[in-house]
Protein backbone atom coordinates (compact mmCIF):
# COMPACT_ATOMS: atom_id res chain seq x y z
CA UNK A 1 0.00 0.00 0.00
CA UNK A 2 1.62 3.27 -0.66
CA UNK A 3 -1.17 6.14 0.38
CA UNK A 4 -0.21 5.93 3.87
CA UNK A 5 3.42 6.87 3.19
CA UNK A 6 2.08 9.74 0.66
CA UNK A 7 0.29 10.74 3.11
CA UNK A 8 2.70 10.86 5.97
CA UNK A 9 5.26 12.86 3.50
CA UNK A 10 2.49 15.30 2.62
CA UNK A 11 1.52 16.56 5.66
CA UNK A 12 4.98 16.60 7.45
CA UNK A 13 5.85 18.72 4.37
CA UNK A 14 2.78 20.50 4.79
CA UNK A 15 1.85 21.62 8.49
CA UNK A 16 5.28 23.30 9.97
CA UNK A 17 4.29 22.01 13.68
CA UNK A 18 4.87 18.67 12.62
CA UNK A 19 8.04 19.28 10.44
CA UNK A 20 9.54 20.04 13.72
CA UNK A 21 7.93 17.36 15.45
CA UNK A 22 6.86 14.13 12.69
CA UNK A 23 6.37 12.03 15.57
CA UNK A 24 3.45 13.29 17.02
CA UNK A 25 2.15 12.03 13.76
CA UNK A 26 0.80 8.61 13.90
CA UNK A 27 -0.94 6.67 10.84
CA UNK A 28 -2.54 3.25 11.39
CA UNK A 29 -4.46 1.23 9.01
CA UNK A 30 -8.19 -0.03 10.44
CA UNK A 31 -10.72 -2.92 9.01
CA UNK A 32 -8.35 -3.28 5.41
CA UNK A 33 -9.93 -5.81 3.03
CA UNK A 34 -8.76 -7.02 -0.38
CA UNK A 35 -11.57 -6.97 -3.40
CA UNK A 36 -10.73 -8.88 -6.49
CA UNK A 37 -13.35 -10.24 -8.84
CA UNK A 38 -13.23 -14.03 -10.22
CA UNK A 39 -11.37 -12.53 -13.18
CA UNK A 40 -8.48 -14.24 -15.74
CA UNK A 41 -6.09 -11.97 -13.81
CA UNK A 42 -4.63 -11.23 -10.53
CA UNK A 43 -5.25 -7.59 -10.10
CA UNK A 44 -7.22 -6.60 -6.72
CA UNK A 45 -8.25 -3.21 -5.17
CA UNK A 46 -7.14 -2.76 -1.17
CA UNK A 47 -9.62 -0.86 0.99
CA UNK A 48 -9.17 0.16 4.06
CA UNK A 49 -9.93 3.29 6.87
CA UNK A 50 -6.55 5.03 7.03
CA UNK A 51 -6.29 6.23 11.08
CA UNK A 52 -4.49 9.59 11.33
CA UNK A 53 -3.27 10.51 14.72
CA UNK A 54 -1.90 13.77 16.07
CA UNK A 55 -0.55 14.14 19.64
CA UNK A 56 0.27 17.40 21.56
CA UNK A 57 -1.04 19.19 18.48
CA UNK A 58 -1.19 22.83 19.27
CA UNK A 59 -1.53 23.84 15.98
CA UNK A 60 -5.09 24.86 14.44
CA UNK A 61 -7.34 22.11 13.01
CA UNK A 62 -7.12 23.82 9.41
CA UNK A 63 -3.23 23.41 9.00
CA UNK A 64 -4.45 20.19 9.12
CA UNK A 65 -7.67 20.02 7.08
CA UNK A 66 -6.92 21.97 4.14
CA UNK A 67 -3.56 20.19 3.34
CA UNK A 68 -5.40 16.54 4.06
CA UNK A 69 -8.15 17.80 0.97
CA UNK A 70 -5.40 18.97 -1.04
CA UNK A 71 -4.25 15.02 -0.53
CA UNK A 72 -7.66 14.28 -1.20
CA UNK A 73 -8.07 15.69 -4.18
CA UNK A 74 -5.61 14.38 -6.62
CA UNK A 75 -5.13 11.13 -4.08
CA UNK A 76 -8.75 9.61 -3.11
CA UNK A 77 -10.69 12.85 -5.12
CA UNK A 78 -13.98 10.59 -4.78
CA UNK A 79 -14.47 11.68 -1.01
CA UNK A 80 -14.55 15.06 -2.17
CA UNK A 81 -16.96 15.18 -5.09
CA UNK A 82 -19.21 12.15 -4.47
CA UNK A 83 -22.26 13.62 -2.00
CA UNK A 84 -22.58 9.85 -0.37
CA UNK A 85 -18.79 9.27 0.38
CA UNK A 86 -18.18 13.33 1.35
CA UNK A 87 -21.47 12.88 3.50
CA UNK A 88 -19.90 9.79 5.45
CA UNK A 89 -15.69 9.87 4.19
CA UNK A 90 -13.73 12.10 6.44
CA UNK A 91 -14.18 11.55 10.70
CA UNK A 92 -12.47 13.22 12.83
CA UNK A 93 -12.37 13.73 16.96
CA UNK A 94 -10.11 15.65 19.48
CA UNK A 95 -9.63 14.91 22.67
CA UNK A 96 -8.89 18.31 24.29
CA UNK A 97 -5.70 18.47 26.39
CA UNK A 98 -5.74 22.28 27.59
CA UNK A 99 -6.03 25.32 26.03
CA UNK A 100 -3.27 25.20 23.43
CA UNK A 101 -3.21 21.45 22.47
CA UNK A 102 -5.28 18.49 21.17
CA UNK A 103 -4.64 14.62 20.29
CA UNK A 104 -6.59 14.64 17.24
CA UNK A 105 -7.51 11.73 15.19
CA UNK A 106 -8.92 12.14 11.44
CA UNK A 107 -9.95 8.61 9.37
CA UNK A 108 -10.36 7.92 6.24
CA UNK A 109 -11.57 5.42 3.92
CA UNK A 110 -9.29 4.56 1.37
CA UNK A 111 -8.72 2.32 -1.84
CA UNK A 112 -6.13 1.52 -3.57
CA UNK A 113 -5.76 -0.51 -6.99
CA UNK A 114 -3.62 -2.66 -7.90
CA UNK A 115 -3.10 -3.77 -11.67
CA UNK A 116 -1.30 -7.64 -11.98
CA UNK A 117 0.11 -8.52 -15.38
CA UNK A 118 1.55 -11.50 -17.45
CA UNK A 119 4.43 -10.57 -19.37
CA UNK A 120 5.47 -12.34 -22.13
CA UNK A 121 8.28 -14.32 -20.31
CA UNK A 122 5.64 -15.55 -18.06
CA UNK A 123 6.54 -13.53 -15.11
CA UNK A 124 4.05 -11.01 -13.67
CA UNK A 125 4.33 -7.48 -13.51
CA UNK A 126 2.41 -5.50 -10.32
CA UNK A 127 1.47 -2.02 -10.44
CA UNK A 128 -0.63 0.97 -8.23
CA UNK A 129 -2.68 2.26 -10.38
CA UNK A 130 -3.19 6.22 -10.85
CA UNK A 131 -5.95 7.87 -9.22
CA UNK A 132 -7.73 9.85 -12.06
CA UNK A 133 -7.40 13.11 -12.57
CA UNK A 134 -9.43 16.19 -13.03
CA UNK A 135 -9.08 18.88 -15.72
CA UNK A 136 -10.11 22.39 -16.46
CA UNK A 137 -13.62 21.88 -19.48
CA UNK A 138 -12.51 22.61 -22.54
CA UNK A 139 -13.88 25.94 -23.92
CA UNK A 140 -16.03 25.23 -27.33
CA UNK A 141 -16.29 29.17 -28.57
CA UNK A 142 -19.09 30.08 -30.39
CA UNK A 143 -22.00 28.25 -31.38
CA UNK A 144 -22.22 24.47 -31.44
CA UNK A 145 -23.23 22.77 -34.73
CA UNK A 146 -24.05 18.81 -34.43
CA UNK A 147 -24.59 17.05 -38.32
CA UNK A 148 -25.37 13.41 -38.90
CA UNK A 149 -25.07 12.67 -42.64
CA UNK A 150 -24.50 16.13 -43.81
CA UNK A 151 -27.46 17.31 -41.94
CA UNK A 152 -27.64 19.59 -39.12
CA UNK A 153 -29.46 17.90 -36.09
CA UNK A 154 -28.62 20.09 -33.38
CA UNK A 155 -27.16 23.97 -32.90
CA UNK A 156 -27.15 26.24 -29.83
CA UNK A 157 -24.72 28.57 -28.51
CA UNK A 158 -21.74 27.35 -26.15
CA UNK A 159 -22.10 28.35 -22.35
CA UNK A 160 -19.92 30.68 -21.05
CA UNK A 161 -16.74 29.74 -19.26
CA UNK A 162 -16.41 28.22 -16.03
CA UNK A 163 -14.19 27.27 -13.53
CA UNK A 164 -15.60 23.63 -13.49
CA UNK A 165 -13.15 20.75 -14.06
CA UNK A 166 -14.39 17.22 -15.29
CA UNK A 167 -13.05 13.76 -14.27
CA UNK A 168 -10.35 12.55 -17.13
CA UNK A 169 -11.27 9.10 -18.33
CA UNK A 170 -10.50 7.09 -21.27
CA UNK A 171 -12.97 6.83 -24.37
CA UNK A 172 -14.92 3.40 -24.75
CA UNK A 173 -12.52 1.35 -27.66
CA UNK A 174 -14.70 -0.62 -29.97
CA UNK A 175 -13.64 -4.55 -29.66
CA UNK A 176 -10.97 -5.19 -32.32
CA UNK A 177 -13.68 -7.54 -33.97
CA UNK A 178 -15.92 -4.76 -34.89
Amino acid sequence: MNKPDSLRVHLLAAIPELKHNPDRLLIFIDNGKIRCTAAAGLSFEYAYDLQIILTDFAGHPDSVMLPLLGWLRVNQSELLVNLDKSAEGIKFEADVIDHSKVDMSLTLPLTERVIVKKQDDGTFNVKHAAEPQYTPYEQIDGPIQVFADGVMIAEWQSPQPTAAVALASAHPQRPANE
